[in-house]
């Protein structure tokens, strides 16, 4: 067992529960200066003490692990870019700050973002182009969108009493592979009385006044499944989706309803693709993604993402990030369960092998990434098209990215042939030009922020300009 320095959280966990520290050190069985150079992480958690603090808390384990803070830094980063380097914060004091006070860095990152948000703003007004409208209540409050990844993200895209009412569900009313929209239909009509009927204009509306539920008919059998299961979820455990969302968000609000229907996507995710059944078959064909839209008969997107939420307590799966992007590198959808981090500064990386995917449809890519604080990932990239069935119809697009860290690739089959523990081998990737450290990259569009960069016209490469001292004098060029 690593050692385990966990001060900050075992501070922060007495301090909420109103106990002193004598009082606790009396609970753990051991001195109050033993429980304060823990506490100051002059002393690393034992296993003893550990199992003490499970029970005396109530908590898990994990509660007190090392946490990958990798996301946490990149966001330091992104959001006080300008600042930190004014003041030379170096990345290990970064991480620093994100090990042992990720409260305060939580702190920091909103400010900085309101503050960058501010700065939008007032270029907006400056330049004629402002409506008025703001973005949110308080002036550079984040949009509902993110606040709802980020809702997600804090719970590492799982709900466990949410996915445990949806397997229960499941197990009622006899979910099976190949067998799902029959009993699906048969539990809208026999406990609610609700009909389908086809929809002309819309892929999707409920009446509740008729109880009837339109689905368009050019709805592929699994979109079909999972719209009908997200109905189920808000007819049947409305409620508890409300309960949910209310913990983080004020009830009625944008966000409040973005993350309802968020938690009832999972909801449907889950009852349509049961948590143990479906985790077995990952296991079992080592998360080869086309096997196991083949076993449930689900498309390649729909059997990602819930590959993406596989993270409950002793039965967890591969921690994956899951992404959809078109070809114009709009991300409509981003879900983590990892440290992986989706740059909010716009852009995200071209040599990132999701891009690539839209040369050869159909077929599924494979890339060891590196990012640049040295962190590797397995990334798997697929574009997945949806024609509306019309001629001269525009379709749909998208490239689905599935990525896990290096450490778990082993499990996956698209790590046969790959030299895992080459970590040359890997291709440099970045969070997107304006937060992106690698300064020689020769797809660099944009200058990182809070730098200024020349363009050297020999190599036609960014370079940093010198920063300005007492004999510099003078204007950059």
């Amino acid at each position: 067992m690593s050692k385990t320095y966990a001060g900050a959280r075992l501070r922060r966990l007495r301090e909420e529960r109103r106990l002193g520290q004598a009082e606790l050190a009396r609970m753990l069985e051991i001195s109050p200066s033993y429980l304060n150079q823990m506490e100051h992480d002059s002393r690393p958690l034992t296993v003893p003490v550990l199992l003490r603090l499970t029970e005396t808390f109530g908590v898990d384990p994990g509660f007190f692990a090392e946490r990958d803070t990798a996301r946490v830094v990149a966001d330091l980063r992104e959001a006080l870019a300008e600042d930190i380097t004014a003041a030379r914060v170096s990345p290990s004091e970064l991480g620093e700050l994100a090990r042992r006070l990720p409260t305060v860095a939580g702190v920091l990152i909103d400010l900085g973002r309101r503050n960058l948000a501010l700065t939008e703003r007032l270029a907006e007004a400056s330049e004629g182009r402002s409506d008025g409208a703001g973005d949110g209540a308080g002036g550079g409050a984040r949009r509902p969108h993110e606040e709802i990844r980020e809702f997600f993200y804090r719970r590492q895209n799982y709900l466990h009493d949410t996915d445990l009412a949806a397997e229960g569900l499941a197990a009622e009313i006899g979910i099976r592979p190949g067998e799902v929209l029959p009993s699906l239909a048969a539990r809208l009509a026999e406990r609610h009385g609700v009909r389908l009927a086809a929809e002309a204009d819309r892929l999707h509306r409920y009446d509740p006044a008729r109880r009837t539920l339109h689905l368009s008919a050019r709805l592929r059998p699994g979109q079909q499944a999972f719209r009908m299961a997200t109905q189920l979820a808000l007819l049947e455990h409305g409620e508890g989706l409300s309960a949910l969302a209310s913990e983080d968000f004020e009830e009625g609000s944008a966000a409040w309803s973005l993350a309802r229907i968020g938690i009832a996507h999972h909801f449907a995710a889950a009852l349509i693709l049961p948590y143990r059944a479906f985790h077995a078959a990952a296991e079992e064909f080592r998360y080869d993604i086309e096997r196991l839209t083949d076993h449930f008969g689900l498309g390649y997107e729909t059997v990602c993402h819930r590959l993406s939420t596989l993270q409950r307590p002793r039965l967890r799966g591969v921690p994956f990030s899951f992404v959809r992007v078109d070809r114009a590198g709009n991300m409509s959808k981003r879900q983590s369960a990892t440290a992986f981090h989706f740059s909010r500064a716009g852009g995200t990386c071209p040599l990132w092998n999701v891009y690539e995917a839209f040369a050869a449809p159909g077929r599924i890519h494979v890339q060891v990434a590196a990012m640049p604080d040295g962190q590797r990932y397995l990334w798997t990239a697929r574009a997945v098209t949806r024609h509306r069935g019309g001629w001269g119809e525009p379709g749909k697009t998208f490239a689905i990215g599935l990525g896990c860290e290096i450490r778990h690739a082993s499990r996956l089959v698209y790590s046969d042939g790959l030299d895992l523990d080459n970590a040359a081998a890997a291709t440099p990737i970045g969070m997107g030009c304006r937060i992106c450290e690698r300064l020689e990259c020769p797809q660099r569009a944009a200058p990182p922020l809070g730098r200024q960069l020349a363009i050297d016209e020999h190599s036609s490469t960014f370079v940093p300009y010198p920063v300005a001292g007492p004999e510099v004098r003078g204007p950059r060029p």
